[in-house]
């Protein structure tokens, strides 16, 4: 960060600092008329959004800070606020981060890289690499994290600028428009990629479970994939559009790219029996969480099959199950190696885990104590005569403007548990617009704390703060319209609603 950025960021969480315990002290002393367990739960939840937002304490330990203060001012009992730590969404997210290690560990993320840029489609055309960047990108990260995704390709994507700036004469490739163009794909495409799956981004889980439990109705896998893929598609598109627009390339061609690409592909050999394991276990990881929404669409939902299935092939457990498969796989029989171990195992992003299990009981008290109804019969009179296609599209926006601002935790934990409760008093099902902001929470596109991935490709130098801003400001704008209208077409279509 610039002296001024380090700056802002101090004051930003000095004032939560403050801020956040004078506004619960506050919320807590206020003759408010309404039960204890209530009025305690709303100091804590301002508390908890206020230090989300101005991230005064690291966003997992804030977690923890708020289930732990629900506790104790009685909003209810231990048992009750702690039983989030038994929910399913553990098990997922534990699982689908093993197996993300084995495909890092053993360079089968990597190796998929190589074979799409080297590809003959690909060439040595600049705009079909940009738009195999972004392909490859938006895959990985629809299981892989972002800001991996992002850090793993990096290397390939500056080599692929400097390529350029040789043959174009330039001095300095942090100068060419074609250096913006990529890596502002590569950042964005892992935003839109990182929605394609309920596992591709943390948060997510934590919208789909606020949702489950306010709705009594499941999201699979495929409906989620299924929705997302309908934005997803022509926001990707977009996107290629808008950027090439913006930021037009010096050259059109690149002599030699497709050769190097090729000869780092074939580097790397035959798949080795680590990669060959993941590569097992991974399909039919996906297969297992897939399966259910496949029956339903082919038996109908009211089915023997589909309803076995569901009940059997629970994502948590398909997750585990193929994680403990990669535990036991060996990759070297006689040094008993194998696919992965405890180690890599360890390297699991705890933090995260911490805030998925603690906003889940944050949202879970806001339903049980009766606070998101209250709340929500309180404002849904502002939205009275709005209907469901203006209360999803402002739910999916002020999701994407508190993930500019703030985290895309933050932006999950904080909009999805308002827009429930107030759809409900609006008299509108809350699944779509609660949708449309769970995937909006995942966007934003305009500054570098925004996101990681936004981060690591302006700290290269080559993508100003300007062209940031700007391309940002319109895609995030496109997300939004584009959200809404995705969200609400294929959610009927699948009758999430």
């Amino acid at each position: 960060m610039t002296e001024a950025e380090a700056k802002f960021e101090r004051r930003r969480q000095t004032s939560g600092l403050v801020l956040g315990p004078l506004v619960a002290l506050l919320l807590l002393v206020l003759p408010l008329d309404l039960p204890w367990n209530q009025q305690a739960l709303a100091a804590v939840f301002a508390f908890t959004v206020i230090f989300w937002l101005t991230e005064a304490m690291p966003i997992p330990a804030t977690s923890l800070l708020s289930v732990a203060l629900m506790v104790v001012l009685g909003v209810n009992g231990a048992d009750d606020v702690l039983s989030s730590f038994g929910n399913t969404i553990v098990l997922l997210y534990l699982g689908a981060f093993f197996l993300s290690q084995g495909l890092l560990k053993h360079g089968l993320a990597e190796r998929a890289a190589y074979v799409v840029l080297a590809s003959r489609w690909v060439g040595n055309s600049v705009i079909r690499v940009i738009v195999a960047v972004g392909v490859v990108t938006a895959v990985f990260s629809a299981f892989v994290s972002n800001t991996v995704t992002v850090a793993m390709l990096l290397p390939t994507v500056l080599g692929i600028i400097v390529a350029i700036a040789k043959q174009a004469g330039a001095q300095d490739p942090t100068r060419l428009r074609i250096a913006t163009c990529l890596l502002l794909m590569l950042a964005f495409s892992a935003s839109i990629g990182g929605v394609l799956t309920p596992v591709g981004a943390p948060h997510q889980l934590i919208g789909r479970d606020l949702l489950e439990s306010a709705s009594g109705q499941q999201i699979s896998f495929f409906n989620w994939s299924a929705i997302a893929f309908t934005f997803a598609i022509p926001l990707f598109a977009a996107l290629l559009l808008l950027l090439v627009k913006l930021n037009k390339p010096e050259v059109s061609k690149l002599d030699g790219l497709a050769a190097s690409m090729a000869a780092k592909r074939d580097s790397r050999g035959p798949l080795t029996r680590g990669e060959w394991n993941t590569l097992i276990v991974f399909s039919l990881v996906v297969v297992g969480w897939l399966l259910p929404g496949i029956s339903a669409l082919v038996f109908g939902s009211d089915s023997a099959v589909y309803e076995t299935l569901a009940d059997t092939l629970d994502e948590g457990i398909v997750a585990v199950l193929g994680a403990c498969l990669l535990f036991l796989l060996p990759t070297e029989r006689r040094t008993r190696t194998f696919t992965i171990t405890w180690q890599d195992a360890v390297k699991t992003d705890w933090g995260t885990l911490l805030f998925i299990i603690c906003g889940a009981a944050l949202g879970a008290q806001l339903t049980d104590t009766g606070l998101a109804e209250r709340v929500g019969g309180a404002l849904g009179s502002a939205f009275g005569g709005a209907n469901v296609v203006v209360l999803t599209f402002a739910a999916v926006l002020l999701a994407i403007l508190i993930s500019e601002i703030g985290s895309n935790l933050a932006a999950v934990g904080i909009v999805v548990p308002i827009v429930i409760p107030i759809a409900i008093a609006a008299g509108v099902d809350p699944m779509l617009p609660g949708l449309a902001a769970t995937f909006g929470s995942s966007f934003g596109f305009m500054m570098p704390i925004s996101t990681p991935q936004n981060a690591l490709v302006y700290a290269t130098g080559a993508v100003p703060i300007t062209k940031m801003v700007r391309s940002g400001i319109v895609f995030d704008v496109l997300a939004a319209v584009f959200v809404t209208v995705g969200v609400l077409v294929m959610g009927s279509v699948l009758g999430l609603t």
